[in-house]
């Protein structure tokens, strides 16, 4: 059941009632388990001090304000972001904007203007990795003792591990250029979800008796090509089995990738609307065919394929 969070954003004043929270700092993108555990942490150790319970995120990306020619596979745009902080039962969110002030701030500064200035921190939980200010000058360590001479607590949260192997937004990334949807789930907690408004296609699909809804995409989106398994979320009602496909269509024109979607069972009409597209596990590789027919028999297996699987 989702909050009513607030979000703050561009250093707007703090209501008062939101003053000396539990701030947990951080990207959080993806909101993967690792993240969902500093979060249960946090607000178990808000609950105990009787303050509200929070985030910080940074807009744009770090990455993306430091390399901006540089494509950066991002998880979780920032709404789909803050709507999942908030099913968590956060109070509050704080968007700050990476930008070149913000880039330039000594660690002592970005501390004393936006941590105790500002918000009013009682409590900051961090990653063991978590570095700040000018040059990444700050880290777990300073933090520490700059909490401890300007009154605030500070814990530092090491990753959360599963088998061996640490949840992590990179690792979902990678599962994700592997086309590995199920594995990126487990490390989410649920699947991955991408979203976008409805555009027309060629009709390709509607002409093999298959018509597909069509997303564009982020063209920094590195998921791998091929056919996934499905659920399309529409309009506030349960969602439908689909059949999706992102590739470039080698049978026809090697043209521009589209996330392409065969609602199964559904009848009616998306275009304009926004679909979310949660996949669930991959199919198989894209490919070339030889004929319209080969093609089509293809498409009617990996339905019952993926009927199945749903």
């Amino acid at each position: 059941m989702a909050s009513s969070m607030r979000v703050l954003r561009g250093r707007e004043p703090v209501p008062d009632h939101l003053k000396g929270s539990v701030l947990a700092i951080g990207n959080f993108d993806g909101v993967h388990l690792g993240h969902q555990a500093v979060l249960k942490r946090e607000q178990g150790l808000a609950r105990q001090l009787g303050a509200p319970f929070g985030c910080m995120v940074f807009e744009p990306h770090p990455r993306q304000f430091f390399q901006p020619d540089r494509p950066f596979f991002r998880l979780t745009p920032l709404e789909r972001k803050l709507e999942l902080l908030s099913d968590l039962g956060l109070d509050l969110a704080v968007v700050v904007d990476f930008d070149a002030g913000l880039a330039g701030l000594s660690a002592r500064a970005f501390v004393e203007q936006l941590l105790v200035g500002w918000l009013g921190v009682r409590h900051v939980v961090v990653g063991y990795d978590f570095f700040f200010g000018k040059g990444r000058e700050g880290s777990p360590q300073l933090l520490r003792a700059l909490g401890a001479e300007l009154g605030f607590g500070v814990t530092v949260v090491e990753p959360a591990e599963e088998g061996g192997i640490k949840h992590s937004s990179s690792r979902v990334r990678d599962l994700l250029r592997e086309g590995d949807a199920a594995g990126a789930a487990r490390v989410l907690g649920r699947p991955w979800q991408v979203s976008g408004v409805v555009i027309g296609g060629a009709h390709i699909g509607t002409g093999l008796g298959f018509p597909t809804a069509n997303i564009a995409l982020d063209p920094a989106l590195e998921l791998k090509h091929g056919i996934y398994a499905a659920r399309v979320h529409t309009d506030g009602g349960p969602p439908f089995g689909g059949a999706a496909y992102l590739g470039t269509r080698p049978t026809f024109d090697n043209g521009r990738p589209l996330l392409e979607v065969f609602l199964i069972d559904y009848n009616g009409d998306l275009y304009g609307r926004t679909i979310r597209i949660d996949l669930i596990a991959r199919i198989r590789d894209d490919q070339a065919f030889t004929t319209i027919d080969a093609l089509k028999a293809q498409i009617t297996e990996d339905v019952a394929t993926i009927r199945k699987l749903l």
